[in-house]
């Protein structure tokens, strides 16, 4: 069912009433956007309130607390680098000591990683509240990359370290790492908003995308450098993390970008992959509520 006006009583001291009709929303777009534009912009307040409260209990029940911030890039770096080290793998050069290479690619991928999961987990720790309450949806997945931002503000503390530490040089183009950072945030929010409505109805799309992920960062240069030839840089290539990683790293250690047309590519087919996704999230919630209700 759409929702297609909202009124008030002459008196106006009676709360406002829905309208519902089993008439598709998608046969009205234009009213279909502004009702979404309008509920993003109503769910700011909600938006902040759930991302406190998730921040707070996220680290509230943790003994370590900011420390798992820290320690998967720490242990994936000394992992790698005792495999490098032996001879185990052959890693290749790096434009900057591996080890600060690593740290900072890892905590590049984790933030990609969370800005994928946690949407799925915002809405599946939310059904509860999605069948008692009416509010704006996009106030969960808004919240969840809250969360993304937040932990990669500690993980910076980390990377600041360890680039003081190796000695890394930066240039002025430091500064506009960010914006392809966000960008790599967006694209896994695509993904994670698209996968959001299905991962709240089967556990197996939680406990899949654990593997996905994993078998997705092997896929992209994270512990190693982009590789140049063979099919499995065409694959590398091909994955659309990889180009907006790399330029990420570029952007903070050397300044250069190596492939600015696939950075573009990617990052327009993230904005893009997000409209749709939010399209999509918006026009299945209403059944993901129904099922999760009955």
């Amino acid at each position: 069912m759409s929702r297609i006006a909202q009124s008030k009583s002459q008196t106006g001291r009676q709360p406002s009433k829905m309208v519902y009709s089993a008439e598709s929303q998608v046969k009205h777009p234009i009213r279909l956007v502004q009702l979404m534009w309008a509920d993003l912009l109503s769910s700011r307040e909600l938006t902040w309130r759930l991302l406190v409260r998730d921040i707070k209990a996220q680290y509230r029940q943790s003994m370590l607390g900011f420390v798992w911030a820290f320690i998967p890039p720490i242990v994936t770096a000394l992992g790698f680098m005792l495999a490098k080290s032996n001879g185990i793998v052959n890693i290749g050069e790096t434009n900057f000591p591996y080890p600060a290479f690593v740290m900072f690619s890892t905590a590049l991928w984790q933030t990609f990683s969370e800005s994928v999961s946690l949407p799925i987990q915002q809405v599946n720790a939310s059904k509860t509240m999605l069948a008692r309450i009416r509010f704006p949806r996009e106030a969960l997945i808004l919240s969840a990359e809250g969360q993304v931002l937040f932990n990669f503000a500690i993980k910076l503390i980390l990377i600041i370290g360890v680039f003081i530490w190796f000695r890394v040089p930066i240039t002025w183009n430091v500064l506009i790492a960010p914006v392809a950072l966000i960008h790599l945030i967006i694209l896994g929010t695509a993904i994670g908003t698209f996968l959001a409505p299905l991962g709240s109805l089967s556990n197996d799309v939680t406990k899949s995308l654990t593997f996905i992920l994993s078998f997705w960062m092997l896929l992209t240069p994270v512990v190693y450098p982009t590789p140049e030839q063979g099919i499995f840089a065409t694959i590398v290539r091909l994955n659309p993390v990889t180009p907006l990683l790399v330029t990420t790293r570029e952007l903070a250690t050397t300044g250069q970008i190596s492939d600015p047309q696939s950075f573009w590519i990617a990052s327009i087919l993230a904005y893009l992959g997000l409209i749709l996704a939010w399209l999509i999230y918006r026009l299945a919630m209403p059944f993901v509520i129904e099922r999760v209700s009955s």
